[in-house]
């Protein structure tokens, strides 16, 4: 269906430029244009109603319409609508989110470093290694260690750490010299024939020991890692692989880095996916669920390891040169303070961790469909792939369509999910019941079976 002209959706496409979508569909059927949104549902600008099957972008955890959410950022903005953290300057909200975030980590924190969003939170991770390995008196120490199919966003500096060629194809990343990867730990898709989970975690863990003898240890800084990688496929790390990778890194004196932008407060079922998973880090980097998205807000924690020469370097030089306009925004940390308060009160991350068995239970009932490889997935988020062959695990070709029109079919029975590639992604609000789970999971069943009927009539799947 081609674009009416003068519809808002023509509109739209004429003047916006899209992030992370083929462009050429914006042009040729527009964009989805969403009015309003209440709890878990979202409606179009046609007033059709949709559940929001991945909580925005992995991040409404309290779903859309909250009044207490509404009422701290109104609260704010009449007492204090903006002020900056340079030269000196800072505010109580900031102040206090600070506070509450130190307590809350799985990590010795000292200092908490505010931006706007998990891509530059992730700039500022990389800024920070490299200050501190210079402080230290050791600048060749500067390269850090993604994982294919990580996904730590799209600055120069997060973009180069992400493991997904969409974000590297035509932007000349990752930057040249710093910035390397290691393997991706899907079982599923990558262990040898009869490779238990933990023996490929034993391969995995040496063969990101033999990268860094290559590079050289004296020049591998950090290694950066999701607890689950959402955007690369939410694709769980087989069992002991953080444990066997973070003895690596602890022979070499390298930091770990959670990004915990998707993972963090609930998601996986216990407050942070680094407990979920074994994770010991370094630092930490969070965003999203921070305010449940009602504000742009990220947060860089890092150890007093770190910040100590840090500050005997901003000593010498005069100035810590780092930081944004709206680094710790007072409404945008006001906002957290409430979110956080809400997720304190309502047991919120509790209750993830109650409704993950029912979610994890109709997930995994998709396993003997036709089309089904794999599901996947731990708390409340997870995913489906798709295959042409069950036996050999064979894809689609091109890859990813097929995923689209399952995506394309789930919008037609009133679901938003995530398509990742050949695959469907679920990550909904922790708001959720349970018979709004059965519900996403209802309108996600009709609309895979009207895929596997186009798949059927062209011919698709394998004899």
């Amino acid at each position: 269906m081609s674009l009416q002209p003068g519809s808002i959706q023509a509109r739209d496409a004429a003047a916006v430029l899209h992030p992370m979508v083929n462009l050429g569909a914006i042009e040729d059927k527009g964009a989805l244009m969403i009015a309003r949104a209440q709890g878990v549902y979202v409606w179009d600008a046609a007033g059709k109603q949709y559940l929001e099957g991945l909580g925005g972008l992995w991040s409404t955890s309290l779903g859309y319409g909250n009044e207490e959410l509404a009422q701290a950022a109104y609260d704010q903005i009449k007492t204090l609508s903006f002020s900056h953290m340079f030269n000196g300057k800072s505010h109580e909200p900031g102040m206090l989110l600070a506070e509450k975030l130190k307590a809350l980590v799985p990590m010795e924190a000292s200092k908490v470093f505010f931006g706007l969003s998990g891509s530059d939170a992730n700039d500022t991770q990389v800024k920070l290694i490299w200050f501190h390995n210079n402080a230290l008196g050791r600048p060749r120490k500067k390269k850090i260690i993604g994982r294919m199919k990580g996904y730590h966003g799209i600055t120069l500096a997060s973009g180069s750490l992400t493991g997904l060629p969409p974000m590297h194809n035509q932007w000349d990343l990752p930057l040249d010299g710093r910035f390397i990867h290691t393997d991706c730990p899907h079982h599923y898709r990558f262990a040898e024939k009869g490779e238990s989970e933990e023996d490929y975690a034993s391969r995995l863990a040496h063969s990101l020991e033999q990268l860094i003898l290559k590079e050289g240890p004296d020049t591998v800084a950090a290694f950066i890692a999701e607890p689950v990688m959402a955007a690369g496929g939410v694709l769980v790390p087989p069992r002991t692989y953080f444990e066997k990778v973070q003895s690596v890194l602890a022979k070499y004196e390298i930091l770990f880095v959670a990004d915990e932008v998707v993972c963090g407060f609930g998601r996986t079922g216990k407050p942070w996916g680094s407990q979920t998973l074994n994770i010991k880090p370094d630092t930490m980097t969070l965003a999203k669920a921070l305010t449940s998205s009602y504000q742009p807000l990220s947060a860089v924690i890092i150890p007093e390891k770190m910040y100590a020469p840090i500050l005997e370097a901003s000593r010498k030089l005069g100035t810590f040169g780092h930081g944004y306009t709206y680094s710790g925004h007072p409404v945008c940390t006001a906002v957290g303070l409430k979110t956080l308060e809400i997720y304190a009160r309502d047991r919120l991350f509790e209750r993830a961790a109650q409704l993950s068995p029912k979610f994890q239970a109709r997930l995994r009932s998709f396993a003997d469909h036709p089309l089904v490889g794999e599901t996947r997935g731990i708390g409340l988020i997870g995913a489906v792939e798709f295959v042409s062959n069950k036996a050999n695990k064979a894809g689609f070709t091109p890859p990813g369509s097929i995923g689209t029109y399952c995506f394309e079919r789930c919008h037609v029975h009133g679901l938003i999910p995530r398509n990742v590639g050949d695959g469907i992604a679920f990550c909904p609000p922790l708001i959720i019941t349970e018979a709004q789970i059965d519900e996403m999971f209802d309108k996600f069943t009709l609309a895979l079976d009207e895929t596997l009927d186009y798949v059927t009539r062209e011919g698709l799947l394998a004899a």
